[in-house]
């Protein structure tokens, strides 16, 4: 414990001399809609924290809905006098937050790891699924790729307007891929790039994407899955800061458009044992398809993780590769799960499926629980879309149906946690109801 604290003291003196003029530190975690909350300490406070003195937030901030607001789920937020719970200083995660207006750190908190962890926070959850996963020898090997959209800063009656080229002044509406766009943006995604790199984020390849202004960053391969979470979690906060920097507006929303390509965040996962063989390469590969069948089962229970509201139910079946049910495919991007070409040490699964403004950390846990749930089986899985185009098992395209299907899945209350999939799955029912109680101009112009 002492070292733990000697470390993190480490790391926050040496932030201190490195940036003098920082005088707050944003103190972040996700909670459950993907949303960062938080406090903002100053840096000398931070200092007593990283030594032992207690930090302390409310434990129902998690189950803050999409809105903020706290909805009635079962004995919490109103029924619970509202307690705090004790979380801790992630180390390694202190940063300088180059966006905001004045100097500012962050540094990302978290409830894993301290007496009494927050069952249902979303990086608990997936501290567990790969602390159970180690303790089987099966240590996953992790990296994201997410899509997002850049805006004009304004908006226009509360829609959207494209993104303006800086060159031409012209709006980007014209769906390509091709590299001149990423040279026409260039100003502000090398300042994305160049701020998560700041924050300890490894930024690989930049594509520009089929939607008018959309684009993909991929992140570096991590055996760290915590980690890996937390830098796609720290992309979404940092990108859409340096987008507002610049003028823009960068959204992780997964159908901003209803003519465009829906943006996704999808998942390469490969699994390996102790002493660094590939699992899923082993037997002719055998294990792979144990895998990809335990997920196939598994995914059409995870939707309300893989679309947590209802503009990402918005994206499935959509115009460009979006599954509409549940596959899997060699070298295939319509396929809910993508099996790249490689070599057997690289062999991985992609999973395609999530939305971009999934939450990164139940995204992870539900893969893996799904891949661990498969490999136990050992069950052969339906027929590749390389072999059959019709193959594939129905999923729910709707939150409610969603969610019924979700909660009452044993292998995911046993995987995830019984707790959390209750906690889960009332958030989002209630988020859903809380989105139908407005009146929509379209409702007057149909029925009045």
């Amino acid at each position: 414990m002492k070292s733990h604290a000697s470390t993190l003291l480490a790391e926050v003196r040496t932030f201190r001399q490195n940036h003098p003029d920082v005088r707050y530190v944003d103190l972040i975690a996700l909670d459950i809609p993907g949303h960062f909350y938080g406090k903002r300490y100053p840096v000398e406070m931070l200092e007593k924290v990283a030594a032992g003195s207690p930090l302390k937030l409310p434990q129902n901030a998690v189950l803050l809905g999409a809105q903020g607001g706290l909805f009635k789920i079962g004995d919490y937020c109103f029924h619970d006098g509202d307690p705090d719970a004790n979380r801790r200083l992630v180390p390694g995660t202190l940063k300088p937050v180059s966006w905001e207006a004045q100097p500012l750190g962050q540094m990302l908190i978290t409830s894993d790891g301290t007496e009494a962890p927050i069952e249902f926070e979303p990086r608990e959850v997936l501290a567990k699924v790969l602390e159970r996963l180690q303790r089987k020898g099966i240590h996953p090997v992790v990296a994201f790729e997410l899509e997002f959209y850049l805006f004009d800063k304004k908006l226009s009656d509360g829609l959207p307007q494209f993104a303006r080229d800086p060159l031409s002044d012209d709006a980007d509406d014209q769906p390509n891929l091709h590299i001149e766009r990423l040279s026409r943006f260039a100003p502000v995604l090398d300042d994305m790039v160049e701020t998560a790199k700041a924050q300890g984020i490894d930024i690989t390849v930049i594509t520009a994407e089929l939607g008018p202004g959309q684009f993909e960053i991929n992140f570096g391969h991590l055996e760290d899955g915590l980690r890996a979470a937390d830098w796609a979690a720290l992309f979404c906060r940092s990108t859409r800061g340096v987008a507002l920097k610049h003028g823009y507006r960068a959204s992780f929303m997964a159908k901003p458009y209803l003519q465009h390509p829906g943006s996704g965040m999808h998942v390469h996962v490969s699994l390996y044992d102790a002493a660094g063989n590939n699992l899923l390469a082993a037997h002719q590969q055998q294990p792979l398809r144990h895998a990809v069948a335990g997920c196939l089962e598994l995914l059409p229970h995870c939707m309300p993780i893989f679309s947590p509201n209802h503009n990402a139910f918005r994206r499935l079946g959509g115009t460009v590769n979006a599954a509409t049910r549940a596959c899997w495919g060699f070298e295939d991007r319509d396929a809910c799960m993508r099996i790249p070409e490689s070599d057997p040490r690289n062999l991985r699964i992609e999973h395609r499926l999530a939305s971009a403004d999934a939450n990164p950390y139940l995204v992870l846990a539900a893969i893996l629980v799904g891949l661990e749930h498969g490999l136990e089986a050992a069950k052969e899985p339906i027929a590749p879309l390389n072999e059959d185009r019709n193959s594939g098992a129905d999923f729910p395209v709707e939150m409610l149906e969603a969610v019924r299907a979700m909660q009452h899945q044993p292998t995911l209350r046993e995987g995830l946690g019984a707790e959390f999939v209750d906690v889960y799955c009332e958030n989002k029912r209630q988020d859903h109801l809380a989105f139908q109680q407005e009146i929509h101009a379209r409702e007057y112009r149909w029925y009045l």
